[in-house]
């Protein structure tokens, strides 16, 4: 079992690729990998409790996922905001998650 860091920097309503990225956490955790999904920039607009974003939300029992805590105070989106099990981060959890081993694809 590997370990993996996808971080999406996108929101799924700008670019079509996003809910693609989303698939891509989701097999990866279906096959055992153990997957973290980091949002950041517009990443987080899909975090909000009341996004219509059908992807995430299936993602959310698979893999772990967090959002910068950076890019939601930017957005005045609130850790109140966000749709379970999504939780705010730092941007150091990505630097501890590389240094722990973990494979990264970035979006």
């Amino acid at each position: 079992m590997a370990r993996y860091l996808l971080i999406e920097s996108s929101s799924p309503w700008e670019s079509g690729t996003a809910a693609e990225f989303y698939r891509l956490a989701r097999d990866l955790a279906g096959q055992g990998h153990e997957v973290t999904l980091f949002l950041v920039q517009n990443g987080v607009l899909a975090a909000r409790a009341g996004a219509r974003e059908a992807g995430l939300a299936d993602l959310a029992t698979r893999a772990r996922i967090l959002a910068d805590d950076f890019s939601l105070r930017e957005r005045g989106i609130a850790a109140a905001d966000l749709r379970p099990p999504v939780r705010p981060a730092a941007i150091e959890t990505v630097v501890d998650l590389l240094a722990d081993g973990a494979r990264a694809i970035w979006h």
